[in-house]
């Protein structure tokens, strides 16, 4: 069966492991092209040396590419502001794109969760790292149980945060935020990122604190069942994605000041869940420590696996 062909703009970190990624484990995906705009850059000279068409003039050399018209995806792994410049000049063809910034044009989409419902939609938006680390246990809470707050905290290795990653740190916070609520379910939410300078490098960390009524104790059984089973369903893409410790339910005091986290009519929570995590790199391109920019890719790949798999009709 013919495989799908794609292009990838971007042809830094994740970019080149994207690649890496199509080539040794896709079934169903074809690399065809690597765009980027650093005729210098590791990412355009490795693609070039496996014979893959390459351009340095961004997204207009990739217009211009005689293999342009049989691609029929591209990844874009630039940046929130790039991305808009570079949707804007695919949009006429009819490509499916995946969205590897936080630029949000289109829905946002986490596998594990709402990847169904957006799969044909034209632009699809893989949030961020650490949306695509936490928001699938704030989903896996908040589908046994309301949840009116829920916080996150990535913390990754300072050497995995190339200018892209840094150029981006505002709308990280803002799209990772919203997506809590639009896919995780939550009423309200909040994202922080921590870039972690430690020597050696540390592999990434994310924590996620969600605020819960669940005086029943039957409820924790249920939560810590919905927590292990997203963890089991991220995994399967993302092998290097597993909890640090067992899920954590406990009692909100009833001095503490909770209610400046929730909407003015929501009721007090009984309960916080705490759920901790580490996502291991699958060390394609990337070292194991990156695996913030691993579980892009990752996801990444598997939308457009998923993509050309419908496409097949092999659902």
């Amino acid at each position: 069966m013919p495989r799908t062909k794609v292009a990838i703009i971007g042809s830094g970190n994740i970019g080149t492991d994207l690649m890496i990624k199509v080539m040794r484990t896709s079934q169903k995906l074809e690399m065809d092209a690597m765009v980027g705009i650093d005729p210098d850059s590791d990412g355009l000279a490795r693609a070039n040396r496996l014979g893959f068409a390459t351009t340095h003039r961004g997204v207009e050399g990739l217009l211009e590419l005689p293999e342009f018209e049989e691609i029929e995806i591209v990844f874009d792994a630039t940046s929130a502001k790039a991305h808009q410049h570079n949707a804007a000049k695919l949009r006429p063809y009819g490509k499916r794109i995946i969205d590897l910034t936080p630029a949000a044009i289109g829905p946002y989409v986490i596998p594990a969760v709402n990847l169904p419902e957006h799969l044909h939609e034209p632009n699809l938006n893989m949030v961020t790292c650490g949306g695509q680390a936490t928001i699938p246990i704030v989903a896996a809470i908040s589908r046994v149980v309301p949840v009116p707050y829920a916080e996150i905290v990535a913390s990754i290795a300072s050497k995995s945060a190339g200018p892209g990653t840094r150029a981006n740190i505002d709308e990280f916070t803002e799209t990772t935020s919203a997506a809590i609520t639009r896919v995780g379910g939550a009423r309200k939410g909040k994202a922080l990122i921590i870039l972690n300078p430690a020597e050696p490098p540390l592999i990434m960390r994310d924590t996620v604190f969600a605020l819960v009524e669940a005086a029943d104790p039957a409820i924790h059984d249920d939560i810590r069942h919905s927590v292990t089973k997203m963890v089991a369903d991220v995994a399967a893409y993302v092998p290097g994605y597993r909890l640090k410790q067992q899920v954590q339910i406990t009692g909100i005091p009833a001095d503490q000041p909770v209610q400046t986290l929730l909407d003015p009519d929501a009721g007090r929570p009984t309960h916080q869940v705490s759920v901790f995590l580490e996502v291991e790199g699958a060390a394609h391109y990337l070292p194991a420590y990156a695996g913030n920019l691993d579980i892009m890719t990752a996801a990444g790949l598997q939308v457009a696996e998923r993509i050309a798999a419908a496409k097949a009709g092999d659902r």
